[in-house]
């Protein structure tokens, strides 16, 4: 429910009663990640979606029910084939969401947090003794938590430390201890989503492929930044849609920023005095994609400088260039578009075939346990 925090939030600010359905399991294919939600308040009024459609009618009418009795249920939603009239997902898969009642307790403080941009994680309890369901603890960054799950602080203290380790990890997914917090008590199944700040996307260039990676990166749900040592051309007039316009030798930036596992490095300026330097950082530093512009001429030239600079071959290896998926792209934003396919096949494993080419289903859910969290959409 994370992902709809802001409008959430508002209502409990308000004062609003209302029901949440989370998908909290997957399998096969299916329209919606872990952690999507649809939430419906006293009035009637829904936002979020759990299935793009397919179930959305049947979970309205769940939410309305636990919202009236107050009692929490799980449900699985899937495919019958053999029942033109059954509801249920069109895709083939099947999804499990756990429905609440959210009024006072800890979860709207989860919710204030996570649309304030502040790390937070949600445990709540999705299978396991019919009383226990839907209880809930919020977790802290630091560890430190609030609520109960009602099975003894044990079990409290387990739950944590699952959570913050999924939120250390920028994760959404699912965790069992044990009801007495070891690994031997009736186990208790736990659904933990996680809100973390934006990932950074950091564009080195202030060129105009630059400015339509920015928006294309900022519809991702990344926070922008847009870095050139000449600041004739990194100017917020140029670059309205970035979050942050900083002029400097790229190196000596990158040098001194934050980044993290989930941050990716665009390289737009195909010029060796910014490149050479600011590569041989850059593909030491665990950040998740490292991408190059250049022709193949100049890729060949790069990767000469850089052996030369003394990058390793391993280090090699996880430079992207020439940057991006072959679209054909000749625009900026067509160019944009191929990189952003990129960074988000290389997030998830994709291949980067046409999925009418594949093997595989056309929808390509995340794994049963967990997938990224972001402030924004995942990073998806």
């Amino acid at each position: 429910m994370l992902d709809i925090a802001d409008e959430l939030s508002r209502w409990a600010g308000q004062g609003r009663p209302f029901a949440v359905a989370t998908v909290v399991e997957v399998e096969g294919s299916a329209p919606r990640q872990l952690g999507a939600a649809l939430a419906v308040d006293g009035a009637g009024t829904a936002i979020g979606s759990v299935s793009g459609g397919c179930v959305e009618g049947a979970v309205y009418e769940l939410c309305r029910q636990v919202l009236d009795d107050g009692r929490p249920v799980r449900e699985r939603f899937g495919y019958h084939p053999e029942d033109a009239f059954a509801v249920g997902l069109t895709c083939g898969g099947a999804l499990d969401v756990l429905v609440t009642r959210v009024h006072g307790g800890v979860v709207p403080e989860g919710l204030a947090a996570a649309a304030e941009g502040r790390p937070v994680a949600l445990a709540r309890i999705s299978d396991g003794p019919p009383g226990l369901l839907g209880r809930a603890l919020l977790v802290r960054a630091d560890g430190s938590f609030e609520g109960s799950l009602g099975a003894g602080p044990g079990a409290d203290r387990a739950a944590a430390d699952e959570a913050r380790a999924l939120l250390d990890a920028g994760r959404t997914g699912s965790a069992v201890i044990g009801e007495d917090g070891g690994r031997c008590g009736r186990p208790l199944t736990l659904f933990v989503e996680s809100r973390v700040p934006a990932p950074r996307m950091i564009v080195f260039g202030a060129i105009d492929f630059a400015a339509a990676l920015v928006r294309v990166g900022r519809f991702l749900g990344y926070r922008v930044t847009v870095c050139d040592a000449r600041p004739v051309f990194a100017t917020a007039a140029r670059f309205p849609d970035a979050d942050e316009i900083v002029v400097e030798w790229p190196h000596r930036y990158l040098a001194a920023t934050e980044v993290d596992a989930r941050t990716v490095l665009c390289v737009l300026t195909h010029d060796p005095k910014f490149d050479v330097p600011l590569l041989a950082l850059a593909l030491r530093l665990p950040v998740a994609y490292v991408g190059a512009m250049g022709s193949r001429r100049t890729h060949r030239d790069r990767t000469r400088r850089l052996r030369e600079a003394g990058v390793s071959e391993t280090e090699l290896s996880r430079l992207r260039s020439p940057i991006g998926l072959d679209l054909g792209a000749r625009t900026p934003e067509e160019t944009a578009l191929s990189i952003a396919a990129e960074i988000v096949a290389d997030r998830h494993g994709g291949s980067g075939v046409p999925l009418s080419a594949a093997a595989h289903p056309a929808v390509h859910p995340p794994s049963r346990t967990s997938v990224p969290s972001s402030a924004g959409p995942p990073p998806g």
